[in-house]
């Protein structure tokens, strides 16, 4: 039996406090926005209303914390974009891996890398033949050993 089962409504609270985790250990020394959670409120009802699609283009994963019931120890969640479609993707699905986080006090167990595991295969099941990811130095180890490769990223980003 595995440990880890898909997010549901119920449990957006701790998958937001895991996010935060993840926001914290990669932008830690940043800056003052990246530490608040004041947007945890406005983001609340639509991340509960994400989590109860069963059929959605969105997911998490989470492993229950094994020494705090109602607790979560991990989170990965992804989401797949439509692109129009090329060479090697004629469908133009692409999966996104984010928000991947585990409690500080639960690390070192495997649960990010068993949600993970079980959000590539619901790409799988989805015909995704691409997952991009953003990776931290200290996660890029694990997502190395899922097979994932840096790429050169021409990425640009406009703020509003």
């Amino acid at each position: 039996m595995s440990l880890v089962r898909r997010a549901g409504a119920q449990d957006v609270a701790e998958v937001l406090r895991l996010r935060q985790v993840m926001i914290d250990s990669v932008f830690s020394g940043r800056n003052a926005a990246e530490a608040s959670t004041e947007w945890q409120s406005a983001s609340l009802p639509t991340l509960r209303s994400r989590l109860a699609e069963p059929d959605g283009d969105f997911v998490a994963f989470v492993v229950e914390h094994p020494e705090r019931p109602g607790a979560l120890a991990a989170l990965a969640a992804g989401t797949v974009e439509y692109r129009i479609g090329r060479a090697g993707n004629p469908h133009g699905r692409i999966g996104h891996v984010f928000s991947v986080a585990t409690d500080p006090d639960a690390r070192r167990r495997g649960y990010a890398r068993a949600c993970v595991e079980e959000l590539l295969q619901w790409f799988r099941e989805r015909d995704v033949p691409q997952v991009d990811l953003n990776a931290s130095a200290e996660a890029e180890p694990l997502y190395a050993a899922l097979g994932f490769v840096r790429k050169p990223d021409p990425s640009m980003r406009l703020t509003f």
